[in-house]
């Protein structure tokens, strides 16, 4: 790896992975998308129904050789291609090939369309088809400037800075994303590595141009999460993240706007790995697609096998209830996060009559920006507990030079600060109806053309009764202060639950990403240095908590595999209260907040680890209990004596929405102290009865608290009370549909004819409550009840489907008249099999559906529908 430093405009090196191995080339996509157009379409009725057209048109092609990184022939992985092609141009499938993998994950992506799909499946060299997901990035607000210094005293970085003498120096961190600003004197001299995938025009809904530029950052993301990683202030009022002296690597997938897809994510990746870097950070994924065999959690968890140790988001899914965490996070071998609230925040301040009270806000973008002097007179639209303040139109004039406060809820920040700019107010202060500060955005057309702010729910309550008792003057100042986050320490609000989709425990821990100020491309408004939140900021500061402890290993003449640097990080860091607040001292759901917040100086110090890290205890039938062996390593030089106990923390119930329950596990063990040697190891049984209510989530810590020093060690654990097959999938009636000229679709209300020319073709619409193992459509003839061809019937199988990502979403699956042989879920096939077309007749679509980790050969663990007739009249 050369250790020079890339400029702009240089065109960058090709290390190891050749364009030819590469191919030609947290709000996610929800879910496993269909084979057809997949749409959010409301609650199911037979009225007709709008929708926006999301129909995939980019698919994952998996091969049945296993990858080269698993020990697969890179010449049988050519010849498996070729033969996949050959066979696709015989069958007729009209595709266009966009990327090839081999590395970490074998397979393709491609072009095709809808009514292509089921002879692309059919093709005996496929293994899998999957939806290619576009991946967006988080809306960035540009705030005043949280403290990094705090978020970095959070996890001990600060501490493993300036006493340990960690910096990250000779670690090498990739940062997937939107590349990273290389001109930015935070950085100078460390970006060694990366490459230009995408091009800046590239937004997702067109095609990417690699190769064209350096990773030079016109979007700001992944500056800001390069500069949590290892950021080194150039200058007073610089920044300074985790790892300070780490060598960079910038992998840009995004252009300048707009989105990502899942496949050039692979192929990024399949690129770190070819330029050794020993860190992979990615602060994004695919939100509701949570099935840890998706391709890029495959990939990722292929990729901590070769040595490299991966960090992702977790999603910025909070409000879209449990089971929302996102790809490639759940990947098995990843290192999933969530996002803990950094602990103070600096902020510009405005002072309220009569004594000077200053209060802290943050500027709502892209309002205009707030000044520095003068003064203002507050009116208000609401009180406290208004739940639509300002969501309809107030008189004209009726706000005329007024600062107004407005309570956050019922509608947009941009409606509230239109109704008021609407009213002639001269500025606008938006409160919170949560605890802490209040990050707004007011895009929207028209623009809001007068100064937008926001501040706390504490300080809007004060202003309110300041101006419910008289008249009270805003000040405007220019001056800063640093204001604690009364959320500080806490689960962010955004951050999603899991766990994933198969019981395993996601997320494995967090760090801070609410509320983090880091770098910023200097030719971006707010250039230099922005504050933003999400699951994004909380990953890299993982990725370079990271980068410290390897530091830490190789100074110590020591070594770590990739695999174990997650347990270690897991076994030393601290579980956090819930966010919920006024509830009571409980611990916050292992589901949402992992093993808690990562703890660098106690990862680097500690002398001994727990093996398994965590426990995914599944599901328990009946509250059946669970028991499990870990294993206590000492690699010290005295004995240490443990003392085992236990923490419980809160259970949830529900989907969409949310419940919550303090019932704790009952937990026991086969001994209450265990005694590790020097150079040894000793083993515990842990029992674990769940307890409280059924179709729960719940967990807990195990602790080993050492008798006299030593570092306490924790193992979270969790899992699913009861029969998890009893959560429905279908839990709204499918139903059969058309699509109308505009886009939106008429359910039939029951029996249809279709022509199957011009789009007018049948629609499945149904929505998946919860994640589907596979699901399965098969035609019969209506009057026999008889397959349409002996063993040719199946119009569609696909597998590991994630949820919709709310309550009423659908997707929508068409129907071309074409069948396949029928061969169960694994996608299996012949050469010989090919689709046919059904004859003109009357037919209907048997839907089934097997569950999460449910048994096809159990009907309970199935779900059917059968469609209304459906007739097939050809001209």
């Amino acid at each position: 790896m050369p250790s020079t430093s890339f400029k702009r405009g240089t065109a960058l090196t090709l290390l190891s992975l050749t364009l030819a191995a590469c191919g030609t080339q947290q709000t996610s996509t929800p879910g496993a998308a269909a084979p057809s157009d997949q749409a959010q379409l409301g609650a199911l009725s037979t009225a007709t129904t709008a929708a926006q057209n999301e129909t995939p048109q980019l698919w994952f092609v998996e091969l049945g050789e296993r990858p080269t990184s698993k020990g697969g022939n890179g010449a049988a992985i050519a010849r498996e291609k070729q033969a996949f092609r050959e066979q696709a141009r015989a069958a007729g499938v009209k595709f266009q090939e966009r990327l090839t993998f081999e590395r970490l994950w074998n397979g393709l992506s491609v072009r095709v369309k809808p009514s292509e799909l089921g002879k692309l499946k059919d093709l005996s060299t496929v293994r899998g088809v999957y939806p290619v997901l576009n991946v967006t990035l988080p809306e960035e607000q540009i705030v005043n400037e949280p403290e990094l210094a705090t978020a970095l005293a959070q996890t001990g970085a600060d501490v493993a800075q300036n006493e340990l003498g960690l910096t990250g120096r000779g670690v090498k961190v990739a940062v997937m994303d939107t590349g990273i600003d290389l001109e930015h004197p935070d950085f100078r001299g460390r970006i060694v590595a990366g490459y230009d995938f995408v091009g800046d025009a590239f937004t997702g809904a067109n095609e990417p141009v690699p190769g064209q530029d350096t990773p030079d950052d016109c979007g700001g993301h992944g500056t800001h999460v390069a500069g949590i990683v290892g950021a080194k202030a150039a200058s007073a009022g610089g920044a300074t993240g985790v790892a300070p002296d780490v060598q960079l690597g910038a992998y840009r997938v995004f252009g300048c706007e707009g989105s990502t897809q899942t496949d050039i994510m692979i192929q990024a990746m399949e690129r770190v790995l070819a330029d050794g870097m020993d860190v992979l950070n990615m602060s994004i994924g695919a939100a509701f697609q949570s099935w840890p065999q998706y391709p890029t959690a495959i990939a990722a968890s292929n990729l901590v096998d070769q040595g490299v140790v991966v960090a992702a988001s977790i999603g910025n899914s909070g409000t879209g209830g449990a089971f929302a965490a996102g790809a490639p996070g759940v990947g098995e071998k990843v290192i999933g996060v969530a996002s803990f609230d950094n602990t103070h925040v600096l902020l510009s301040e405005f002072t309220l009559s009569p004594d000077g009270r200053k209060i802290g806000y943050q500027a709502a973008s892209p309002s205009p920006t707030a000044p520095t002097s003068g003064s203002l007179v507050f009116a208000r639209t609401g009180t406290p507990t208004s739940a639509a303040d300002a969501c309809t139109a107030l008189p004209a004039n009726s706000l005329a030079g007024k600062v107004v406060l407005i309570r956050r809820g019922g509608c947009t920040f941009y409606q509230k600060a239109l109704t008021a700019q609407q009213a002639g107010a001269a500025a606008v202060v938006l409160y919170n109806n949560a605890a802490g500060p209040l990050a707004a955005s007011v895009t929207g057309t028209p623009a809001i053309t007068i100064p937008v702010v926001g501040i706390s729910d504490t300080d809007g309550a004060l202003i309110d009764s300041r101006v419910a008792a008289g008249e009270t003057t805003l000040t405007w100042t220019p001056n800063q202060g640093s204001y604690r986050n009364p959320t500080g320490n806490l689960i962010s609000s955004f951050s999603s639950y899991g766990l994933a989709a198969d019981l395993s425990l996601k997320p494995d821990l967090g760090a801070p990403g609410g509320l983090i100020r880091s770098t910023w491309p200097l030719t971006l408004p707010g250039g230099g240095y922005n504050t933003i939140s999400g699951t994004s900021m909380s990953s890299p500061h993982v990725a370079g908590a990271v980068a410290l402890l390897l530091q830490a290993k190789r100074q110590a003449g020591q070594t770590i595999r990739a695999a174990d640097v997650r347990g270690l990080l897991q076994n030393t860091a601290s579980p956090r209260a819930w966010s919920g607040l006024g509830s009571g001292p409980y611990l916050d759901m292992v589901h949402r907040q992992g093993a808690g917040m990562i703890d660098i100086v106690r990862a680097v110090n500690t002398a001994a680890t727990v093996t398994p890290s965590k426990l995914s205890l599944g599901e328990s039938e009946g509250g059946a209990s669970r028991t499990q062996t870990l294993t206590v390593t000492n690699t010290g030089t005295r004995p240490v004596t443990y003392t085992l106990s236990h923490a419980g923390a809160l259970s949830t119930t529900g989907n969409y929405t949310v419940s919550f329950a303090h019932t704790p596990a009952s937990v026991s063990f086969s001994t209450g102290t265990v005694t590790v040697q020097p150079g040894g190891s000793a083993t515990v049984d842990v029992t674990v009865t769940p307890n409280g209510a059924d179709l729960s989530q719940y967990g807990g810590y195990v602790v080993f608290t050492p008798q006299g020093a030593g570092t306490t060690l924790r193992v979270p654990y969790a899992g699913f009370k009861g029969d998890y097959q009893a959560l429905k999938v279908l839990t709204l009636e499918p139903r059969l549909a058309r699509a109308n000229a505009d886009g939106t679709f008429a359910p039939t209300g029951g029996a249809a004819t279709f022509t199957l020319q011009d789009g007018d073709v049948p629609y499945f619409l149904l929505h998946l409550d919860h994640f589907a193992r596979f699901l399965k459509m098969d035609v019969y003839d209506a009057a026999s009840g008889k397959p349409v061809h002996p063993q040719f019937f199946n119009l569609l199988t696909q597998e590991y489907l994630g949820r919709n990502s709310t309550a009423t979403g659908l997707y929508a699956y068409d129907w071309n008249g074409t069948v396949s042989h029928s061969r169960g879920s694994n996608g299996a096939g012949n050469d010989k099999d090919k689709r046919k077309d059904v004859p003109n007749g009357s037919y209907v679509v048997k839907l089934t559906v097997l569950k999460a980790l449910g048994d096809e050969n159990n009907p309970a663990h199935l779900e059917t529908w059968t469609s209304p007739v459906i007739t097939v009249a050809r001209p």
